[in-house]
């Protein structure tokens, strides 16, 4: 059930993979209503449609409603990425490897281990809003499946490189569920925010394209704008990398 080290390193690419895969939903027939990019229906249509059906609200209510939905999803999303990004640290984030530094006992991480697997999971549920419903149910169960696979092995990994320190945390606080009652004391690692957000651009986006661009109800430019915002992290990420290759040459 763990995840292997290869998994680990390809993790930005198999995310990426999934979410590809729900859009795409290749096992619809094409021009069929539940078919894939510029389909006549997605998610959150299918969803507005059906509660109206339903006789819960007008579609005039729940299109909104449903938006407000995977909005609040997404903003949940990004403050747990950028949250949990500024106090492990952007390089630890996305390196490759798994990492077994100090252990971050401070920000989200005082309240839940993996507040960075469940952003990334929001931020996919945020986005499956816009896909057909049955690209949306497979890339939720792939994508879960996968955030847990990575979980547990990042657990084993650690709790043999950092030893009883990580399995008392691990006793203390609660894997994904967050627990704020009787959270262990801050560490007092300090938070690096700039440096979080511009590598967290894409959960940042997500939110934008379904907060703000949805007004239009087109499905496309809140693709193209979280497409933007993938397309800015990478650059953003690429710079960091760079100035701190940089920096002992400056010493």
């Amino acid at each position: 059930m763990r995840a292997s080290a290869i998994e680990f390193r390809l993790r930005m690419l198999i995310n990426l993979s999934i979410i590809l895969l729900g859009f795409w939903a290749p096992w619809v027939e094409r021009g069929h209503p539940m078919s894939g990019f510029g389909a006549p229906i997605s998610l959150l249509e299918w969803l507005a449609l059906h509660l109206t059906r339903a006789g819960v609200v007008s579609f005039a209510v729940a299109a909104p409603l449903v938006l407000a939905i995977a909005a609040a999803i997404a903003g949940v999303g990004a403050v747990l990425r950028i949250w949990g990004t500024a106090y492990l640290g952007p390089a630890t984030v996305h390196n490759l490897d798994m990492k077994s530094g100090m252990l971050t006992t401070s920000g989200p991480y005082r309240f839940m281990r993996n507040p960075l697997y469940l952003g990334l999971w929001c931020m996919v549920a945020a986005m499956s809003f816009l896909m057909p419903p049955s690209g949306a149910l497979v890339a939720m169960v792939l994508i879960t499946v996968f955030q847990l696979r990575l979980i547990l092995g990042e657990e084993a990994f650690l709790g043999v490189r950092l030893g009883e320190p990580y399995l008392a945390y691990r006793r203390a606080v609660p894997r994904l569920i967050p627990r704020f009652r009787g959270a262990p004391p801050a560490a007092g690692q300090k938070p690096q925010w700039l440096r979080s957000v511009l590598s967290e651009l894409t959960p940042l986006g997500v939110f934008v394209a379904l907060a703000f661009c949805s007004w239009t109800y087109d499905n496309r430019l809140m693709i193209r704008a979280i497409l933007i915002a993938f397309g800015l992290s990478l650059v953003t990420r690429a710079l960091m990398l760079e100035s701190k290759a940089a920096e002992p040459k400056q010493a």
